[in-house]
């Protein structure tokens, strides 16, 4: 009995060794001819993000083909993957590529692209800002429908300017993204207001879609605050004084409504 156990254990070995080198084999084999292997075309994914058309498929294969050249005809192994996906990500619009190729000779692109929560536009041109605070140009392809903010935008920055500002200008841009949001988690204020204006202080004015009143905010803070003022200013004092009665509501003092006709 012990003796046919220690046969089985060798065969069992053998085995094992066998298999091992017959991978390791056709691994190998395998791993030459993918070397051979050239480039016969570029596919591109974009990621589906709520309708976002900012880059199109020829744009990728345009930004390929000028920032890292003609892929057709070259080796898999030669082509770098890790520089396309960094031309790719230097683009305004992408938040992230992904590169890699395949056995059948195709360099697969996967692209992801920026979701702008904001249109930021002044007489020194227009940004989209996404909800980290990230800036980038507005784009030729495509204009995405968010809200836009317009006016002395206090943010130090040229036409074409991507990335995140300053320290104390991301503050601002903080309190925006925060007025964004409010909006978006309160339909009935998102339909009603018409213009989100900011002066030269940097400070918000809002204007409804109904009535001659501009609603001053003040600093973009304080949301909840300011806009249940609001909400008591139509409730109190409109059915008191009547329709159209003030043309500037201030509510960015704590505790009070001031209006001015």
């Amino acid at each position: 009995m012990k003796l046919k156990g220690i046969w089985k254990y060798i065969i069992a070995v053998l085995i094992f060794t066998l298999t091992t080198v017959m991978l390791a084999v056709l691994g190998h084999k395998a791993k030459a001819e993918y070397k051979e292997v050239t480039c016969s075309g570029i596919k591109v994914e974009i990621a589906e993000q709520d309708g976002l058309n900012f880059v199109t498929v020829g744009d990728v294969k345009e930004y390929i083909a000028g920032g890292y050249g003609n892929c057709s005809g070259k080796r898999l192994e030669e082509i770098d993957l890790a520089r396309i996906e960094e031309i790719l990500d230097g683009k305004s619009a992408i938040l992230k590529s992904e590169a890699y190729t395949t056995r059948d000779g195709i360099l697969h692109i996967i692209i992801t692209q920026r979701v702008p929560v904001v249109r930021l536009v002044s007489g020194r041109g227009g940004w989209y800002a996404d909800s980290e605070g990230y800036l980038f140009p507005l784009q030729k392809n495509y204009t995405s429908r968010v809200p836009i903010v317009d006016g002395s935008i206090p943010l130090n920055i040229k036409s074409g300017f991507k990335g995140t500002p300053t320290a104390a200008e991301r503050q601002w841009l903080g309190g925006i993204l925060d007025l964004v949001d409010f909006l978006s988690r309160n339909r009935r204020w998102d339909d009603a207001i018409a213009q989100i204006h900011v002066n030269e202080n940097g400070h918000v004015i809002i204007v409804p879609r109904k009535g001659r009143e501009k609603f001053y905010m003040g600093r973009p803070e304080e949301f909840e605050k300011k806009f249940a003022k609001i909400e008591n200013y139509y409730r109190y004092i409109v059915p008191e004084k009547g329709q159209d009665a003030y043309s500037y509501v201030n509510v960015s003092f704590d505790g009070q409504i001031v209006c001015r006709k």
